[in-house]
């Protein structure tokens, strides 16, 4: 009786803590929705405050990039170090990069500073909060990827209105990414106090371990997750620059106001909102299938936004490019994971989302560039032509995952880790342990 009754308390804390842990991915992406909802609509008055044109822009934002990608790949290690606490740091700084870049966007070298900034908060908050969602949805086993990928699209919608709503009553820049860092302080300190810490190894969980093996000290690994990064690279691209481009999309081919521009970040976080939640079962049960549609979607979404002749066709261009990329890059990272040991997934997290970031950054500089030379409309054909790129590589990539992660030890000098030898002492072996 004293065993069941102990086992009963048991579950009820660990299905406590599951759900604190799901709750704590949720809020920090909410907070890192906030602040790109908000710059999403922003856009258009920071290009007007910093009189830049479309050239200038795409250029300014390859350097929200040089500041990311260094910091990115020191995150990792970091999380795996120290736990996904330092997430709630990194969240409150980027709220207050937004402020400095409202504050400081008075030409072109201010932007290019200020963006440079955005940056490296931008990539270590995006890497600390994957790695958090996905060790809850490892402890968990229920869709919080995805699911946490569905809370930023949610609050990017409140963000967008929100920033459209304040730059309308002409409040201005400062009081608008004033008002977003505040939130995004709120929502960090849920985080700072409900991560949790570093996982460590157990006896228990010694054979799920042992099968996924030491992934980051070998060639072979490492170049599998660079591939999947560049997968979800051409995922983000697609996703971001719709994103970042479709207000100022809204204002240069319909003369929208600032409000009406604010809808198109709005229409297209709601749309990836509602995928996300609805579609989250599937990110676990049939990734595959779902990458796959979830391209062509997106595919065909963004040649309708490209050819709207009017602002309801392209929003509800924007809206079916949303409805397929929202659930491309969460799939992709749940799907890759799953193979990955957990006291190293926060480096493997690191290496993909970095890799990945790519074409989060490159995406919007992508379109930027093409509208200078050739138009937005046209540019918006080539985020098309990303997206089918995406279909078409995705089956192949995903199939072989479990191959390309899975571990050969003494492969091209693979150490294997001590962890493993315990197993092996107790005669079990990699190869004879359940997927």
């Amino acid at each position: 009786m004293c065993n069941v009754k102990n086992m009963r308390n048991v579950t009820h804390v660990d299905s406590h803590t599951s759900s604190s842990q799901s709750r704590v991915s949720y809020a920090a992406f909410a907070a890192f929705g906030m602040f790109w909802g908000a710059w999403g609509a922003a856009l258009p008055s920071i290009r007007s405050q910093a009189d830049l044109n479309d050239g200038q822009l795409g250029t300014a934002l390859l350097f929200v990039g040089a500041g990311a990608l260094p910091a990115m790949f020191l995150t990792g290690r970091l999380l795996d170090r120290f736990g996904t606490r330092p997430a709630a740091l990194f969240l409150g700084f980027l709220g207050g990069t937004g402020v400095g870049v409202a504050v400081g966007a008075q030409g072109f070298i201010s932007v290019v500073v200020s963006m440079l900034l955005v940056g490296a908060a931008s990539g270590t908050a995006d890497v600390a909060i994957n790695t958090l969602a996905g060790q809850a949805e490892n402890q968990t086993s229920r869709a919080v990827l995805t699911r946490s990928h569905g809370m930023f699209s949610l609050a990017v919608v409140v963000s967008s209105l929100g920033a459209g709503a304040l730059l309308t009553l002409n409040l201005g820049l400062t009081v608008t990414f004033t008002v977003v860092a505040f939130v995004m302080l709120v929502l960090a300190a849920v985080v700072w106090l409900k991560a949790p810490g570093r996982e460590h190894s157990s006896h228990s969980d010694a054979p799920v371990r042992s099968a996924a093996a030491p992934l980051m000290r070998g060639t072979t690994s490492v170049c599998a997750l660079l591939l999947l990064g560049a997968v979800g690279a051409l995922a983000y691209a697609t996703e971001n620059a719709h994103q970042s481009w479709g207000a100022v999309f809204m204002t240069d081919n319909f003369e929208a106001s600032p409000q009406l521009a604010a809808l198109a970040p709005a229409s297209f976080a709601t749309a990836a909102t509602l995928a996300r939640f609805a579609l989250a079962p599937l990110s676990r049960s049939h990734p595959i299938a779902l990458l796959v549609t979830g391209g062509a979607v997106a595919t065909v979404g963004s040649i309708i936004l490209a050819a709207a002749p009017n602002a309801p066709a392209g929003l509800l261009g924007l809206a079916i490019a949303a409805a397929g990329t929202a659930v491309l890059f969460p799939t992709l990272l749940s799907h890759s994971l799953r193979h990955v040991e957990p006291v190293q997934r926060g480096g493997a997290t690191s290496v993909i989302t970095t890799s990945a970031y790519l074409g989060f950054l490159l995406g919007p500089a992508y379109v930027g560039l093409l509208a200078n030379l050739a138009g937005l409309r046209l540019a918006i054909v080539a985020v098309a032509a990303l997206a089918l790129i995406f279909t078409i590589v995705a089956v192949p990539v995903s199939r072989n995952t479990p191959r390309l992660l899975s571990p050969r030890d003494g492969a091209r000098g693979r150490l294997p880790d001590s962890n493993n030898y315990m197993v092996r002492r107790d005669g079990i072996t990699p190869q004879s342990m359940p997927e």
